[in-house]
């Protein structure tokens, strides 16, 4: 559920009281924790933690206009949602990011339930959510280290398409062209043999007719 407000103020102030109280926690939560190269902005239609372009200047692949996303606030219709990417980016080489097992662990301590997609954590009352280990979650990846590992990501993707674009390419080409040659090569060869098949009949018949005069 995309908000049109301008300025994290204005979408905080268009939300229910409950709601606005539940993400102004968190969102003190952010500001506390997160180091001077983040930014807080409104990104796709809710509260975003960015690395800004002044930072990052490619920003995100998917948008180069858009700052690199880092986290995000957001009021759903059923519920509201903390989206962290530095859990979906994974480590810059294929693997998972180390903070996922930590933060699951350290989130199940408290006692209190996990409602978790690949990057996006549910809940429906801020009495869900352990604050510290959220802080913790955000200290624990600066700026500097979640770029590092964003761009490993889109170089190791990057490679693994290139290679698999080559390979099959040149076997499928020397396939293809295997069949083509000797289906070319059957179809002239018919051809003359028949040619030449004609040729014997007509000079038999011709032969025939001269014999009998």
């Amino acid at each position: 559920m995309q908000s049109k407000a301008k300025t994290v103020d204005e979408y905080l102030a268009s939300l229910p009281a409950d709601r606005r109280a539940a993400l102004e926690a968190l969102r003190k939560v952010f500001r506390a924790n997160l180091d001077k190269n983040y930014e807080e902005v409104m990104q796709y239609g809710m509260i975003g933690y960015v690395v800004p372009h002044r930072v990052f200047a490619p920003g995100y692949h998917c948008d180069p206009k858009e700052p690199l996303p880092f986290a995000g606030l957001a009021s759903q219709k059923n519920h509201m949602a903390l989206y962290i990417g530095c859990l979906y980016g994974g480590d810059g080489h294929g693997g998972e990011a180390p903070e996922v097992a930590w933060f699951v662990e350290a989130w199940k301590k408290t006692g209190k339930k996990l409602d978790m997609g690949k990057a996006c954590v549910r809940f429906k009352k801020i009495e869900d959510v352990p604050l510290e280990v959220v802080g913790e979650l955000i200290r624990r990846v600066p700026a500097k280290v979640y770029v590092e590992r964003y761009e490993g990501e889109r170089a190791r993707v990057g490679g693994a398409k290139k290679a698999a674009k080559k390979v099959p390419k040149k076997a499928a080409s020397s396939k293809s062209a295997a069949p083509a040659r000797k289906k070319a090569s059957s179809g002239i060869t018919t051809k003359k043999s028949a040619s030449a098949s004609v040729s014997k009949k007509k000079a038999k018949k011709a032969a025939g007719k001269r014999s009998a005069r």
